[in-house]
């Protein structure tokens, strides 16, 4: 039997884009050689999102939805779609069209001919994005390498192709702040690089403005690194240093006449500045793990599903 192939897109007020989307995806299905789908996770979409992709499904019965309760975000957005496919690959697309669905071709071609697990997508350049945006997702990626204690591929998002191995490790992946892209470079096996261009939005706004990249980032490094902990406790010991070095200093300084810090308070103060900043940094790193774990002991639901199309229809395959 000839493998199946899921093309996985979560959608949050998409209307601008959905049918574009959607035509385009479907043109690149009908040109495979393999079967395949359309799965859309409706992330609790405030606009016409629901009614559109009701409407595709109504009309094609290769498009499967998942529509959620309310708004839960994109990571638990593209979690519920890999747990929903019951493909043999799977591929990871936005729909704003940045990342083109014409390159899935090229993607299973590369996947087949490396006989690789996943092919991460590299982004060799993005269209539409401010100089600050790019220069700050490059950063991240080069401190979250060398923060992390496993390597994961630069200038790289969700969109890759993923077969059926890996996503049967990621359903066993119980956290509920997944950070995806990080978790499929951990699982391991075979991943190959595709290099592309990544293109601007056809229609609509970025999903990920500044507020929501950096708590993106933040929970990602947090969740892959303990090295923040070690970092705290590096700052703590070199406060303790500096405040013993200080303490011999100002005393050897009372004895020998050469220190007059008592008759001033710009030293006590850059202590007390010094000290205060270590200890509110240290606490608020212990602060973030802490969050974290209290999410993760109340083991609630990642999303919560209020309806779904089409999942109980079988996909017929194309003719020879």
């Amino acid at each position: 039997m000839r493998e199946k192939v899921a093309v996985i897109v979560p959608c949050y007020n998409e209307e601008a884009v959905l049918k574009e989307s959607y035509r385009r995806t479907r043109a690149v299905l009908d040109t495979l050689p393999y079967p395949g789908e359309i799965i859309y996770v409706n992330d609790g979409s405030r606009d016409a999102t629901r009614s559109i992709l009701d409407e595709l499904a109504a009309t094609d019965p290769r498009v499967k939805v998942l529509h959620f309760s309310r708004n839960f975000g994109h990571q638990p957005a593209v979690t519920a779609g890999i747990h929903h496919c019951d493909a043999d690959l799977a591929v990871i697309i936005d729909a704003d069209m940045q990342d083109p669905p014409e390159l899935i071709p090229e993607i299973l071609a590369l996947r087949e001919r490396e006989q690789a697990n996943v092919v991460y997508c590299v982004r060799s350049h993005r269209e539409g994005e401010s100089f600050f945006k790019l220069f700050t997702a490059k950063m991240f990626y080069r401190i979250f390498n060398a923060m992390s204690e496993v390597r994961f591929p630069l200038d790289t998002g969700d969109f890759r192709l993923i077969d059926r191995k890996v996503m049967d490790e990621f359903v066993r992946f119980n956290e509920r702040g997944k950070y995806i892209r990080g978790l499929i470079s951990w699982i391991g096996f075979k991943q190959v690089p595709f290099h592309y261009e990544r293109k601007a939005r056809i229609a609509g706004e970025t999903k990920y403005p500044l507020r929501k990249m950096f708590s993106f980032a933040s929970n990602a490094m947090l969740y892959f690194s303990k090295k923040p902990l070690r970092i705290a406790t590096g700052l703590g010991f070199l406060s303790v240093l500096v405040g013993i070095i200080l303490a011999v200093w100002f005393t050897l300084g009372k004895i020998y006449g050469f220190s007059n810090a008592e008759e001033g308070w710009t030293s006590i103060m850059t202590t007390i500045i010094f000290f205060g900043g270590v200890q509110l940094l240290t606490v608020g790193v212990l602060g973030q793990y802490i969050g974290i774990l209290f999410d993760e002991v109340k083991a609630r639901p990642e999303y919560i599903i209020d309806e779904t199309r089409n999942f109980d229809r079988k996909v017929s395959l194309p003719q020879e």
